[in-house]
């Protein structure tokens, strides 16, 4: 397993700094193209629902049968348990600064005010927080499961584009440079691959077939969460229904064909 350390850095570096993405296009763009992040958000949601239901969810229990005859149970429990953390996480950010409060790129236009110069740090703050499990997520699923680390990868880094939209529109307001405005919110990734190296360092001296059984439930749990809670509400205030509503079938049908070619 340690060999595919490496790769489980960098795989979810790539998803932490996708935030940049958001970043370029809040700086560089004039116009939000809705029907394409309605779309992305929409197949990220469909792949990581479909990943969590159809593969993580059923190897968890698969290894945690091993070792324990209430497998079943202890997949349950960790499956919650990780929908409890994330939740957790967004009921100790305030609102304001939810980095999943939708923004536009026409917003970076509107004028300056001195009063979004918290905001905007405390968004950029609450990015960091908020990634620090998804980047647990991300590392684990590619340290138990290589051939499901890409896909989940890049569906959290397409969830990662709004998030980056949305920290530079106030830091932009508060520092009054598109360039400071695009370097914190890109950074405020990396919060992303320093998550999955702390989880990673703590529970890499207790793996086994159930604490790795218990890590992909809860992982299941988390992106189940990141999905009804954040992806396909933030398509919607897009505007864009039925896009994301085909961008999430496209994304079921996607990784069920990945799933069976592989």
């Amino acid at each position: 397993m340690e060999n595919n350390f490496l790769f489980a850095f960098l795989i979810t570096l790539f998803a932490g700094l996708s935030t940049g993405i958001g970043s370029a296009l809040a700086v560089f763009t004039k116009r939000t193209n809705t029907k394409f992040l309605s779309f992305a958000l929409g197949l990220s949601a469909g792949v990581m629902i479909y990943v969590s239901f159809v593969e993580l969810f059923p190897q968890a229990t698969s290894l945690m049968s091993e070792t324990n005859s209430n497998a079943a149970l202890y997949t349950v429990l960790a499956f919650f348990g990780g929908i409890a953390l994330i939740f957790l996480i967004d009921m100790l950010i305030p609102h304001e600064e939810n980095p999943h409060e939708m923004h536009k790129v026409e917003d970076m236009e509107k004028k300056k005010n001195s009063k979004l110069k918290r905001v905007g740090l405390m968004t950029a703050l609450a990015v960091a927080i908020h990634n620090f499990p998804e980047g647990i997520a991300t590392f684990a699923s590619a340290m138990v499961a290589p051939d499901l680390a890409i896909p989940i990868a890049i569906a959290i880094a397409i969830h990662n584009i709004p998030e980056g939209i949305a920290v530079a529109v106030p830091l932009y307001h508060s520092t009054g440079s598109r360039s400071k405005a695009f370097w914190l919110s890109f950074s405020s990734g990396i919060a992303e691959p320093i998550g999955g190296l702390i989880g990673f360092l703590i529970l890499n001296q207790f793996l086994n077939p159930f604490i790795l059984g218990i890590i992909m439930a809860g992982v299941a749990g988390i992106m189940v969460y990141i999905s009804v809670d954040e992806l396909l509400p933030a398509a919607e205030k897009y505007g864009e229904h039925h896009v994301s509503i085909i961008g999430f079938i496209i994304g079921m049908a996607v990784m069920a064909a990945s799933l069976l070619i592989l």
